[in-house]
């Protein structure tokens, strides 16, 4: 295994240009692209990987092959290990290439609060963030996904969660790498909170991934969907198509996907959009499945619209 210091030596060559487009703000690449691509979150998966069915290293390759997608979302828990193993790291980008699959993003989890009010913990959880934004850009994403966890009052954590990622942004942005913010629970499942953070930080590279479904903030408060996808929007770099089940139409059962989406077009949004299904009921494989034909329709029905 080879340690951080040659991981950047391999980055060197890649770290030359500034910001690169999808970072700042994510567009079609030409007038004959589709409306908006399709990527999928490993956690869609999460059980096949979990139970050892599925790897981390065989994941590009099953997203071509099994669902026809060609651009992935990884998340650090399947390769907690790894991020600083340039030669899985290189296999990983291999098989990518192999299957003509895009890495997209990386979904960062257990690494610390970003926005801990202890200071100390607080900078470890900034620091412990850069060998994934190092692996990130190793492997050609525009983005890692991060939390803004904090605690104290909503002013208190606004500006503790602020001030972490704007130091996990300032060295991201060297990078030319962008730091997106899931409403992943806490005071960042409530929009207008979570959105002020963004303004707070104030760096074109630090944005949002909004989530459709992730507005749980307590276990007796829940926020808007529509309303907090919305106020995400305007700082969006990503957006995760998350579901839960379908109806007999294939439609998602627990939320109007065409509404959302048109959220999603209005803000001017162009970027990969991220089939992420956490239901049971079906199985993983075909939750996936059913969630990409749900947005291929929406993206045939509304391309005449926004095209």
């Amino acid at each position: 295994m080879l340690n951080r210091r040659h991981l950047l030596q391999a980055l060197a060559a890649t770290s030359a240009s500034a910001l690169v487009p999808s970072v700042l703000a994510p567009v079609a690449s030409a007038q004959s692209a589709p409306l908006f691509e399709i990527s999928l979150a490993e956690w869609s998966l999460n059980r096949l990987l979990f139970d050892g069915q599925l790897s981390n290293l065989e994941f590009p390759g099953f997203a071509r092959k099994e669902f026809g997608i060609g651009a992935v979302e990884y998340v650090n828990q399947f390769f907690m290990d790894k991020a600083e193993d340039s030669f899985y790291l290189a296999e990983l980008k291999q098989r990518c290439d192999d299957n003509g699959v895009r890495s997209v993003l990386i979904m960062c989890d257990r690494e610390g609060n970003l926005g801990d009010p202890d200071a100390a913990l607080r900078a470890t959880a900034v620091e412990n963030h850069y060998k994934w934004a190092d692996a990130a850009k190793f492997l050609g994403c525009h983005s890692i996904r991060v939390n803004a966890a904090s605690s104290g009052s909503w002013d208190e954590q606004q500006k503790l969660a602020a001030d972490g990622l704007r130091r996990l942004s300032e060295y991201a942005i060297k990078l030319g790498l962008g730091v997106i913010v899931e409403n992943h629970g806490g005071l960042s499942s409530n929009g207008k909170w979570l959105s002020a953070v963004i303004r707070a930080v104030d760096m074109a590279n630090c944005g949002t991934l909004p989530d459709f479904g992730n507005f749980k903030i307590s276990e007796d408060e829940r926020y808007d969907n529509y309303l907090g996808v919305q106020e995400l929007m305007p700082f969006a770099k990503g957006v995760s198509a998350k579901s839960y089940g379908f109806d007999a139409e294939g439609n998602e059962s627990s939320m109007d996907y065409r509404r959302l989406m048109k959220i999603v077009l209005d803000a001017g949004y162009r970027g990969h959009v991220g089939v992420e299904w956490e239901g049971r009921d079906p199985d993983q494989v075909n939750g996936v499945k059913l969630t990409k034909a749900l947005l291929e329709k929406i993206r045939e029905e509304f391309t005449p619209q926004y095209a």
